[in-house]
């Protein structure tokens, strides 16, 4: 179809904004300019892409289908542009993916490093869990991603390179201090109120699985999307807390860890990109450190 590319780029934005107004303010033209886009669009495809209304837009099923393609798409257009900026330029961009824990307890001193020694770099980093995180790098938004590992979200990722190795423990204040020095079952542990981060984590998949591994069935008192709050919260006696050990440098003395007698499996951290897409200037020399 010979279709101009700038009806592509007015439906990425209104299917991403899903508003016809704040698509206009993006580009920089009228929203009479985007509702005609639009119908072009649609007239040319032979589809109807949204349902209109007085207060809202949304996508029809065929205005997802046509995103979930334009999307990468866009975003690769923008890797471009970016990557010739960075080749015109001495500093560069690079847009780095990972957790608010990862974030804090271990990039901090390499985005330092890497600060200090490339001052003119833009550096972009998106807090995402481990699992979103992977569908950032697979549609383009990073140029690479910081992320637990196991991590079943990673088998389309073709370069996966592990940087270090880390345990996940049990945290618990005074309000638990009978547990001192006392190694637990699992099956014992599951009848203390357990404080892990919610469903939509790499280190909750793993907690359940290994769980249902031992033929038990996990069912947390309180689920969150910070360890920091995990933290705070055992703080306080509200439960036992599972984080990585990497954050447990940063706790006070009044937290100890509640040893078990099967020893939790280690997990790693590891950096992903992809191979098949350029990498910038400035991401590259990030890889390097590790």
């Amino acid at each position: 179809m010979d279709i101009n590319y700038e009806l592509y780029k007015v439906f990425f934005h209104v299917a991403s904004t899903l508003s016809f107004s704040e698509a206009s303010k993006q580009l920089f033209i009228s929203q009479s300019a985007v509702s005609q886009s639009i119908k072009t669009l649609e007239r040319k495809l032979d589809q109807t892409l949204f349902i209109r209304s007085t207060k809202k837009v949304q996508l029809t099923p065929e205005g997802e289908i046509l995103l979930r393609h334009i999307e990468p798409a866009m975003h690769l257009i923008q890797r471009g542009e970016a990557q010739l900026l960075d080749a015109a330029s001495t500093g560069g961009q690079i847009r780095i993916g990972a957790s608010d824990t990862i974030c804090r307890y271990f990039l901090v001193p390499y985005l330092e490093k890497f600060h200090k020694e490339f001052p003119s770099a833009h550096i972009k980093v998106i807090n995402q869990t481990s699992i979103k995180c992977v569908e950032l790098l697979e549609t383009g938004q990073v140029d690479l991603v910081v992320v637990n590992y196991p991590n079943n979200y990673l088998s389309n990722v073709s370069s996966i390179k592990k940087i270090t190795k880390f345990r996940d423990v049990f945290i618990a204040n005074s309000a638990f201090e009978d547990l001192r020095g006392k190694k637990l079952t699992y099956q014992q542990l599951s009848h203390y109120p357990i404080l892990m981060l919610d469903r939509h984590s790499t280190t909750s998949e793993f907690l359940h699985r290994l769980f249902q591994q031992h033929q038990l069935d996990l069912v947390p008192e309180i689920e969150l999307t910070s360890n920091d709050l995990l933290i705070d919260l055992a703080r306080i006696g509200l439960g036992i807390a599972f984080i990585p050990d990497y954050c447990i440098r940063h706790a006070e003395d009044d937290l100890f860890v509640v040893e078990t007698k099967e020893e939790l499996p280690g997990r790693e951290l590891v950096i992903a990109y992809n191979e098949q897409m350029p990498l910038s200037k400035a991401a590259r020399e990030f890889l390097n450190y590790f």
